[in-house]
């Protein structure tokens, strides 16, 4: 059976999601990449990361502009951003408990990269107007929740056992990986410059790689690990029959169907 799309990467989508992203990783790692020496300017860094929303806006309206995702996409997309942006104030904060990954990674798996973008970085958007938390920690927020959908549909195909243990796996490494992400956002303002966890140019790529880890491990290793468990267990237990729903659901949408106009057909008035 060939992979439902509702939203094809066309090539000027690609392109600006290919950009997103790489300017994205140039966001969250620049504390890693400075040379030695360089000044620290508290106020460059968020203000790099704010004008990151406007590039995942505008890899949203490429997709739009270039035919990629037509009204059924677009409700799909408002229904699981809604679940997505419901669900995360109930985990968010008790103990590394973070649900909202469940939606992403079996939305991301179930209707492809493109999607799963998409859907990562609107559920993070309407999950900061429910809740307030609209800042400059957002398009950090955004972007790690859309790497999370993106890469669920960039997974192997498989079924059964077989999908349920690589989603899980996939779940607990996205998981850590978006955690360390999201610690890089605001590492190197959180702790001054005095301490043997801060960041300090002096120090290069290898001396402010180690502080970091350490900094990682002391303040959010368990949450991390708590975000990993509650997807995976999430993934394990409700993740069969979520995904034949959305699938059943994908097949009576159709996403795939061209329309076809039958020039014989009477005209009626």
């Amino acid at each position: 059976m060939s992979a439902i799309r509702p939203v094809r990467l066309r090539p000027r989508a690609t392109a600006a999601l290919v950009l997103a992203s790489l300017g994205g990783l140039a966001a969250f790692l620049w504390p890693l990449l400075v040379q030695p020496g360089a000044a620290l300017e508290s106020t460059s860094a968020p203000l790099v990361f704010a004008l990151l929303l406007p590039v995942l806006l505008a890899v949203v309206l490429a997709e739009l502009s270039e035919g990629g995702m037509d009204t059924k996409a677009l409700a799909m997309l408002g229904v699981l951003s809604a679940i997505g942006a419901a669900l995360r104030p109930l985990g968010a904060g008790t103990a590394g408990i973070e649900t909202v990954f469940f939606v992403l990674v079996l939305g991301g798996r179930v209707f492809g990269a493109g999607f799963g973008f998409v859907l990562g970085a609107t559920t993070m958007f309407a999950s900061a107007l429910l809740t307030g938390g609209v800042g400059p920690w957002l398009p950090f927020q955004m972007l790690g929740a859309a790497w999370v959908g993106l890469g669920a549909g960039l997974l192997p195909r498989a079924r059964g056992r077989t999908e349920m243990v690589i989603l899980a796996g996939y779940s607990a490494v996205a998981s850590l990986l978006y955690g360390i992400l999201l610690n890089l956002s605001f590492w190197p303002f959180a702790l001054g410059e005095h301490t043997q966890l801060s960041f300090d140019a002096t120090r290069g790529v290898l001396g402010n790689l180690h502080s970091f880890l350490l900094f990682s491990i002391a303040t959010s290793l368990g949450w991390d690990v708590g975000r990993a468990l509650t997807t995976i267990a999430l993934v394990l237990l409700a993740g069969p029959s979520v995904l034949a729903a959305l699938r059943r659901a994908a097949r009576r949408a159709a996403f795939d169907a061209t329309p076809e106009f039958d020039a014989t057909a009477p005209v009626t008035t």
